[in-house]
């Protein structure tokens, strides 16, 4: 399928059904690719959304979309590295909305945060125990424990709510560099399947998705490796990068009622790339 077909399928999809109608969500990462896009999907589904990130600028645009779509919500300029924000955030959708139905726990880092901290995603052999703390003790893993800390009593207390985490296809596989990184990403996979098991019963679902390459700015110094036909073949099967609102509609499936039934699931969404024994 051609770049052009591509983005006649994505706006094939811009039209809602209603599947998050008044459902509260919080989305983080939301100024930008997968947490701009899943948030812009809740509101076209009809969810309340509350999108979350630094940049307070951006969040508006994508809350500009949402409204103009006829969709609802609020955004909370927040750092995620500052451990107050998470509790911050919580309360905002609550004081909004009343409630909170949904977390999409995106807001991480990836190859461009290497660049701008040089060491954080090298492989342990050169890697500080300050580069190791950036990754696990910043927004990639902490930052994800203590957002679930925020909204989970909430959710246990109205006996209901969805959890969605994202990880990555190097959660379940290894890379020659970004050990933290890897770490992170395969902790919050098993996070979710610990959550799952622990508070299923009480009504809180807890699912985790796995991207492979997503052409987002976060994964910028090498996405440009898709340029090459040949190189392309060999990083996807598909033999492209997914677009970010590839990523929006698994995660949004998560949140809607049609997922009842997943709970403690890990959702590749990498286009095969993990499927195989070696590259092409």
């Amino acid at each position: 399928m051609s770049m052009q077909e591509n983005a006649g399928v994505a706006a094939e999809r811009s039209a809602g059904t209603g599947r998050l109608q008044d459902k509260v969500i919080i989305v983080t990462g939301a100024s930008s690719g997968i947490g701009r896009a899943t948030m812009e999907w809740c509101g076209r589904e009809g969810a309340k959304v509350v999108g979350t990130a630094r940049t307070e600028s951006k969040l508006q645009e994508g809350l500009d979309t949402v409204k103009a779509a006829g969709g609802d919500g609020i955004i909370v300029a927040a750092d995620l590295e500052d451990t107050s924000s998470q509790e911050q955030i919580a309360q905002a959708a609550v004081d909004a909305f009343g409630r909170i139905d949904g977390l999409v726990n995106n807001a991480g880092v990836g190859w461009q945060y290497g660049i701008d901290n040089p060491g954080t995603m090298g492989g342990v052999h050169e890697m500080s125990l300050e580069n190791w703390r950036a990754i696990l003790g910043g927004v990639d893993l902490e930052g994800y424990f203590l957002m679930i800390r925020a909204v989970l009593p909430r959710m246990l207390e109205q006996g209901s709510g969805s959890i969605v985490n994202v990880s990555s296809m190097a959660g379940v596989t290894g890379l020659y560099d970004a050990h933290a990184y890897t770490a992170a990403k395969g902790a919050i996979a098993n996070l979710t399947r610990s959550m799952a098991i622990t508070y299923g019963k009480e009504g809180v679902r807890t699912n985790s998705v796995c991207p492979g390459f997503v052409d987002t700015a976060m994964i910028a110094p090498v996405v440009g490796a898709f340029d090459d036909p040949t190189v392309a073949a060999s990083l996807s099967p598909l033999g492209r990068p997914a677009r970010a609102d590839e990523m929006a509609g698994p995660l949004v499936f998560f949140l809607t009622d049609e997922a009842s039934y997943c709970n403690g699931a890990t959702l590749l969404v990498d286009g095969g790339c993990t499927a195989r024994s070696f590259p092409a």
